[in-house]
């Protein structure tokens, strides 16, 4: 059975799984937050690293880690093009609170991550086995057009910023394609029973993330 460690760096989280020894790192944090992450991964021998998406808050210490611990970086090739630029796919949000955010993440969309080169290209369905873990990747696109999670023992997935609780559990306040977006929640909730780990916020139980319309 996989174990799932959360590490809290400032409001993001990056992800350990692993089986006691071996592990695989999900997300990587900011850059001020670097350390935190290397020093939780040192007990494990860690065999992959994964990016739920290639925004900065998720990924900014990707090139870094990936030296440090001389492992591969996993990622969806649609997102690829973020590594060079945030700003090579538009974001939109229609709730308040995700306006807000918006406003903020265009603050700081011109930083600059370490640029680097997944060697680990996944997509939906990708077993994970052959990494030490039982797990899946699930395509999750909508907040960017590469999103994925990752579905651990049938128990449990990391959904990246495809679902947020950061003021209340939610859809993704911010998206590149809304419709996705919705299309990618419906799918986390067909997954059935399961603790849902967010990108942003405490973990929770699944459940209907959409609401239908009357």
């Amino acid at each position: 059975m996989s174990i799932i460690q959360r590490i809290k760096c400032g409001n993001v989280n990056c992800y350990i799984v692993s089986d006691g020894v071996s592990g695989i790192l999900i997300d990587t944090g900011r850059s001020e937050h670097l350390d935190t992450v290397i020093n939780a991964c040192k007990p494990y021998k860690m065999k992959l690293i994964i990016l739920t998406h290639a925004h900065f808050d998720h990924a900014e210490n990707a090139a870094a880690l990936s030296e440090l611990f001389r492992v591969p970086i996993g990622m969806h090739q649609d997102d690829i093009e973020l590594i060079e630029s945030q700003n090579n796919q538009s974001m939109s949000a229609k709730a308040f609170m995700g306006k807000i955010i918006l406003s903020a993440t265009n603050m700081v969309s011109k930083r600059k991550m370490r640029e680097f080169a997944p060697f680990v290209l996944l997509k939906d369905g990708d077993d994970l086995n052959g990494y030490g873990i039982k797990a899946k990747v699930i395509g999750l696109p909508g907040h960017t057009k590469g999103s994925i999670g990752v579905d651990i023992d049938e128990k449990a997935v990391i959904v990246g910023d495809a679902l947020m609780n950061i003021f209340y559990p939610t859809v993704s306040l911010l998206y590149n394609d809304e419709k996705m977006m919705l299309n990618s929640a419906n799918k986390i909730t067909e997954l059935g029973a399961r603790t849902v780990y967010f990108g942003h916020g405490k973990p929770l139980q699944n459940r209907t993330w959409v609401k239908k319309a009357v």
